[in-house]
């Protein structure tokens, strides 16, 4: 996120003059940019903190990964084969449980278990490649209807009663993420901290005097189209088809796959949902976007109040923007042409 990182280089350039207490850490996890701001601590304890946070979201990933070695793909592996039940790891059940209640409350539209489906669309990679899909076997995939609610959990081991189940957490570890980190600042006693995974970001207290502000990355250009302050504990995150997507004959496929048509969703570029202070805000931030983005135009609305999310944002192209009544409120635009495509999303 271009514009969220001249925020921070304007804070640490601050810091210099003023002296200002800042410290930031960056790193490459889950396949993005990890940003750590620390305001207020000294150096020492938020380095550490920093380093810590950022073992814990490597060792996150290297666990859930979707197509390396990880306990994901021996799950995976294990589910193909059909009932016998493999080990699982207590957090990892208590993240299936808590993915599973989230595609209930979803309606099916946040679903991680059609990890088949983007491997298909081969987003099971690092680098994503122009590739003509076998429609048959895409038909396949979302006739067998793996559903996470196929996966049954005892006495520390599982099994799928449907062997096309497949796990990726892709739309879920991130936030997750964040969750754990905010736990784990409050723990050291950090009041002060803002932690940014790929556009998945969570705020702890405030910068000095001043809330935390944050841009929302354009989905056509390099900068903020709009801004916002971002009050602690509140989270906020994008779904986009401008960070993994290919184009072929001229057509933009995302990483976001709708199960129900087993292809990527279409005439959409990005939903960003604002999240209050709560147990899983992180985790909200990551998984609610999904099934705005997934519904179709007349249906974001309620795809929204699904999700019990307030404060969202759908941008459609650069001349269709609409946004919910409260998240107007909060937003400030980039500039004017802007502004004059913007709709209020009538409840």
């Amino acid at each position: 996120m271009r514009f969220f990182f001249i925020l921070v280089f304007s804070f640490l350039f601050t810091s210099c003059v003023q002296k200002e207490p800042i410290h930031n850490t960056q790193s490459y996890v889950f396949g993005t940019l990890v940003d750590i701001t620390i305001y207020g601590e000294a150096e020492e304890k938020s380095q550490a903190v920093s380093n810590e946070i950022i073992r814990m979201f490597q060792d996150l990933h290297n666990r859930l990964h979707a197509w390396q070695p990880s306990e994901i793909t021996t799950l995976n592996q294990a589910f193909a084969r059909g009932k016998t039940p493999v080990a699982i790891q207590p957090d990892v059940a208590t993240m299936i449980a808590d993915a599973t209640a989230l595609f209930r409350q979803s309606k099916g539209a946040f679903n991680p278990a059609i990890g088949g489906l983007i491997s298909e669309w081969g987003f099971h990679k690092d680098e994503f490649k122009p590739i003509q899909v076998d429609d048959h076997k895409i038909q396949n995939l979302v006739q067998a209807n793996p559903q996470i609610t196929d996966i049954v959990i005892e006495n520390g081991k599982a099994f799928s009663n449907n062997p096309a189940v497949a796990l990726d957490f892709g739309g879920y570890a991130k936030g997750y993420a964040l969750d754990k980190a905010l736990a784990y600042l409050r723990e050291q006693g950090v009041k002060n901290a803002l932690i940014n995974i790929g556009g998945n970001i969570i705020a702890l207290g405030q910068h000095g005097d001043n809330p935390w502000r944050i841009g929302i990355q354009h989905p056509r250009k390099p900068n903020a189209i709009a801004t916002l302050d971002l009050p602690s504990g509140w989270a906020i995150g994008t779904s986009g088809d401008y960070q993994r997507y290919f184009e072929l004959d001229g057509k933009r496929y995302c990483h976001i796959i709708d199960p129900a048509t087993g292809y990527p969703v279409q005439n959409i570029e990005a939903v960003t949902v604002l999240i209050p202070p709560q147990n899983n805000a992180g985790t909200l931030s990551d998984v609610a976007s999904k099934p705005i983005f997934i519904a179709k135009p007349n249906g974001r609305n309620e795809a929204a109040k699904a999700m019990n999310v307030e404060n969202f944002l759908v941008i459609e192209s650069e001349i269709n923007i609409q946004v919910s009544p409260s998240m107007a409120k909060r937003l400030t635009w980039s500039d004017k042409d802007t502004a004059k495509h913007v709709a209020i999303i009538q409840p």
